[in-house]
């Protein structure tokens, strides 16, 4: 009993840091860096977080949505099915996101976490491979 209490602490700690590094991330980026899908947080290195953290924060849509072989979809949005990967893991991130796109006629999309200005070659690498595949930026550093 007593890990389950503290595995359901440790969820809500996640989720209201998460919160809280989004509101900040929010409140201090410009409108200009939202339109382009680059999404700075500040500090983020420091807090460890999850990529389910980033789903958390960024997610305008249905967050894991299950398909009906069981496969979970990250963010499922009226628009694109959406895998949030980080940047060194871009290749899987391409095939999941055609796969959940296939599965829902929804446009595949990456949400890619970069932890430093040099991940922007795997955002290069993705739109080399597949150029329908819309990419957003979440930059995980300062």
């Amino acid at each position: 009993m007593a890990k389950r209490k503290n595995k359901i602490k440790r969820k809500v700690f996640s989720l209201l840091l998460a919160l809280v590094v989004f509101a900040v991330g929010y409140f201090f980026a410009s409108n200009e860096e939202f339109a382009s899908g680059i999404v700075p947080v500040n500090n983020i290195q420091q807090t460890k977080l999850k990529e389910k953290d980033y789903v958390n924060m960024y997610c305008k849509g249905t967050i894991e949505y299950v398909l009906p072989d069981k496969t979970r979809i990250d963010c499922l949005t009226d628009e694109h099915a959406i895998e949030y990967d980080w940047a060194s893991k871009w290749a899987e991130s391409i095939g999941q996101s055609l796969y959940y796109a296939k599965m829902t006629g929804h446009k595949p999309a990456v949400a890619i976490i970069m932890k430093t200005p040099q991940d922007e070659k795997y955002i290069k690498r993705i739109q080399t491979a597949d150029e329908r595949i819309t990419v957003f930026k979440i930059k995980a550093y300062e």
